[in-house]
C-alpha cells in the first residue's frame, strides 16, 4: 500500500517547526511525535489552542515539553502565522469590554481554585504557595525556595510586629501564616474565591489573621503594609489604575505596597487563547509601561527585582509534584484533565526560560514619603 503525500498542512508546520529546530520522530528533547495528522491542520487554524487541545486529545507528544516550548518560543513563530479567529475575537473582546469586572472576576476564582481540587495538597510547598519561588542560594528544594520568597517579602516590607498588613488576593493563607508566626504582624486577607477563604481559615486558626471574603474594590480599613501576590494577573488594564488608587487610599502615610507579578515583555490586551479557556479566565499580564501609568501620580517605587529565571525551576517543581502525586487525585479527573494541567505547567516553564514572561518585585511607597530605601536581595 502506497503512502498518501504529506498535506499542505504537514508540510507546512513541518517548515515552521524547522525554523524552530524541532523535528517530528525526533530523538532531541525539544522533537515531538504526531500521532494523527489531524494535528497539523487544527495548529493552523487554531494556533496556540489547536496545539493545546490536541495535546489533550493525543494528537501528538514531546519528548520533553518544555524543552519544545523553548525552541518554539525561542524562534518566534508567531510571526509566520496570520492571526487566527480565537486571537482575534480576544483582542476585540478585550478593547470593546472590561473582561475583569466583579462578575467576571468570580469566574476565574470558580474555574482555576473553587473547582480545580489538585491545588495546593499536590502540587504544592507547606505554605500553599502558587507564585514563584527564589531558589538562592543553591537551594534546589522548592519548599526551601518558597520559604526564602516569603522571607523576601517579609524584609522588603519591613514588617514589624505592631504592622498591620493587607494580603490581597490572599490564596490558600500561606503568607498570612507565614508572616503572623515569623513577625508577629497581624495580617487581612481578602479573596473571592470560596474554596480558598475556607481552606486559609482553617490554615492560619490560632494566628492574628483575618481572612475576608472581599472584592479588592470593596476594600474597607487603613493598612501599613500591602501585599499583592499573583493577584494582579487577574485584574486586567483597564482595572490597573483602580487598583493602585484604592490600595493608595487604604495605605497609611509612612507604608509600602509590595507587587509580587508575572509580567509581559510589551503592553498587550489579551492573555493566550488556550490559558484563557483552561487556565485563566480573563487574565492579562501587565507591562512596566502599564504598571507605571497605575502608580504614576500615587506612589514613588523605592526597589524592584526580575525574579524571572526562578519561575522555571518552580514550574519544573511544580509537574514533577503533579506527576508524583497523580494517583491521589486521579479518581476525581481524567487522562484529559491531566495532559491540559501538564501542558499548562511545562509551557510557562519553556516561556519562562525563553524569556517571553518576566517575574517582577517592585516596593512603592506613597509620593509624599521620601526614604532612604535598601531592598534585600
Amino acid at each position: 500500500m502506497s503512502v498518501p503525500p504529506p498535506s499542505a498542512s504537514e508540510l507546512f508546520v513541518k517548515k515552521l517547526l524547522k525554523v524552530a529546530d524541532v523535528s517530528v520522530d525526533g530523538t532531541r528533547p525539544q522533537d515531538i511525535r504526531v500521532y494523527n495528522d489531524a494535528f497539523y491542520a487544527r495548529v493552523i487554524a487554531d494556533g496556540s489552542l489547536g496545539l493545546g487541545e490536541s495535546y489533550m486529545d493525543k494528537l501528538w507528544d514531546a519528548n520533553h515539553l518544555d524543552a519544545f516550548f523553548e525552541k518554539v518560543i525561542r524562534a518566534n513563530l508567531e510571526r509566520h502565522v496570520k492571526l487566527n479567529r480565537h486571537t482575534l475575537l480576544a483582542l476585540i473582546r478585550a478593547n470593546l469590554t472590561n473582561m475583569q469586572t466583579r462578575a467576571r472576576a468570580k469566574h476565574v476564582a470558580r474555574k482555576h481554585y473553587d473547582e480545580s481540587g489538585v491545588l495546593p495538597d499536590a502540587i504544592l510547598d507547606p505554605y500553599n504557595q502558587y507564585t514563584c519561588a527564589y531558589f538562592r542560594d543553591g537551594t534546589e528544594n522548592l519548599n526551601q525556595a518558597q520559604e526564602k520568597k516569603l522571607d523576601l517579602i517579609c524584609r522588603k516590607l519591613q514588617l514589624k510586629k505592631e504592622d498591620r498588613v493587607l494580603d490581597i488576593g490572599c490564596g490558600w493563607g500561606g503568607f498570612a501564616k507565614y508572616a503572623s508566626k515569623h513577625i508577629g504582624c497581624s495580617v487581612t486577607g481578602i479573596s473571592i474565591s470560596e474554596e480558598q477563604i475556607k481552606y486559609a481559615r482553617n490554615f492560619c486558626k490560632g494566628l492574628p489573621v483575618e481572612i475576608r471574603h472581599c472584592d479588592y474594590r470593596d476594600l474597607e480599613g487603613m493598612y501599613d503594609k500591602v501585599l499583592t501576590c499573583g493577584m494582579v494577573e487577574h485584574v486586567g488594564k483597564k482595572n490597573y489604575r483602580t487598583l493602585f488608587k484604592i490600595i493608595h487610599d487604604h495605605l497609611s502615610d509612612n507604608g509600602l505596597y509590595l507587587l509580587h507579578t508575572i509580567g509581559s515583555n510589551t503592553s498587550t490586551s489579551i492573555v493566550d487563547p488556550f490559558m484563557d479557556k483552561y487556565i485563566f479566565p480573563n487574565g492579562m499580564l501587565p507591562s512596566q509601561e502599564q504598571i507605571s501609568h497605575a502608580a504614576n501620580g500615587l506612589f514613588i517605587l523605592q526597589d524592584a527585582q526580575n525574579l524571572g529565571k526562578h519561575y522555571d525551576p518552580t514550574l519544573m517543581a511544580w509537574n514533577e509534584n503533579f506527576r508524583k502525586n497523580w494517583s491521589s487525585i486521579a479518581d476525581r479527573y481524567d487522562e484529559r484533565f491531566r495532559r491540559m494541567f501538564e501542558y499548562y505547567l511545562l509551557s510557562c516553564a519553556g516561556a519562562f526560560r525563553a524569556g517571553a514572561m518576566q517575574l517582577w518585585q517592585m516596593v512603592f511607597s506613597k509620593n509624599r514619603n521620601v526614604m532612604d530605601y535598601r531592598g534585600p536581595r
